[in-house]
């Protein structure tokens, strides 16, 4: 697992909207770079629910916001349309950018072992390097989660 400090791995990956997103497009910006494991799924919705209805508050911070799941365009399509989502979602359908970030791994739910998603948000400062790393993280109210962490009120 990536750790604070670290140089974050380049990616580019392609969005709900058919487009090319890079790391390199967020150069000078904070980035919240979040892992989740299945659009329309509670958890998941949860999470991009609570950054959602943070989102101005982080723009105002200078966040942007970029989730990323194995899910295709179309899924993420859907899925920020069914909850509002004004931010980038990532198709990783090869788990290429979650395997650079250490968060495709083992799994264990019911007993049964598979790989997966491990649930992790990166903030990533505007030179490339992982300022915070939020293993743990509170889907139901991750905005309050990194705010905290970044003291905003």
């Amino acid at each position: 697992m990536l750790k604070e400090g670290d140089k974050a791995p380049d990616f580019t990956g392609i969005d709900q909207d058919g487009k090319a997103v890079s790391l390199e497009q967020f150069r000078g910006k904070k980035l919240i770079l979040y892992f989740y494991p299945k659009d329309n799924t509670t958890g998941c919705m949860a999470e991009a629910c609570s950054l959602r209805d943070g989102y101005a508050e982080l723009k105002r911070n200078g966040f942007e916001i970029v989730g990323v799941s194995p899910d295709g365009e179309k899924s993420h399509r859907g899925f920020a349309d069914k909850h509002g989502l004004q931010f980038t979602l990532i198709a990783d359908t090869d788990k290429s950018i979650a395997s650079a970030y250490g968060v495709w791994g083992q799994k264990k739910f019911m007993g049964r072992e598979y790989m997966g998603i491990l649930r992790t948000t990166f903030v990533i400062d505007g030179e490339g390097y992982i300022e915070k790393v939020f293993p743990k993280v509170n889907t139901k109210d991750h905005f309050r989660q990194i705010a905290d962490s970044y003291g905003m009120k």
